[in-house]
């Protein structure tokens, strides 16, 4: 198995013992994406929409490291500390993807680290 650690300086680094991704045969992992701008390290203020589109930004960034793009993206998982925060991160999340739309699970979670609204995950693949 070919294994090959991802680090954009554009996304922010892992705040934990694991790689902003990992690409292994063809298959590229993206860690869970917080709303830190890497510019300030600090969450985007403002509220799920606008801490949404931070997340998707710094998946965007890590994505194209590894030469990829959202089109490459075929699962994903959104953690959101309220289902109440759902169709607003929808209404973001549709922004960057195009049909054919990844498959997708979305559910709530007790917290996230940081006190994040929301986080997001992908798998990538060529």
């Amino acid at each position: 198995m070919s294994k090959r650690v991802i680090s954009s300086p554009k996304a922010p680094k892992a705040v934990g013992p694991y790689s902003q991704a990992v690409e292994a045969n063809g298959i590229l992992f993206v860690s869970g994406q917080l709303p830190i701008d890497v510019n300030t390290g600090e969450f985007v203020s403002g509220g799920v929409e606008e801490q949404a589109h931070q997340v998707l930004k710094n998946i965007e960034y890590i994505l194209n490291e590894a030469g990829y793009t959202f089109d490459n993206v075929i699962k994903s998982t959104v953690y959101l500390t309220d289902m109440a925060n759902f169709l607003d991160m929808n209404e973001v999340y549709a922004q960057y993807f195009k049909e054919p739309f990844p498959a997708r699970v979305a559910f709530a979670v007790v917290g996230l680290p940081k006190g994040a609204l929301v986080e997001i995950d992908v798998v990538a693949s060529k």
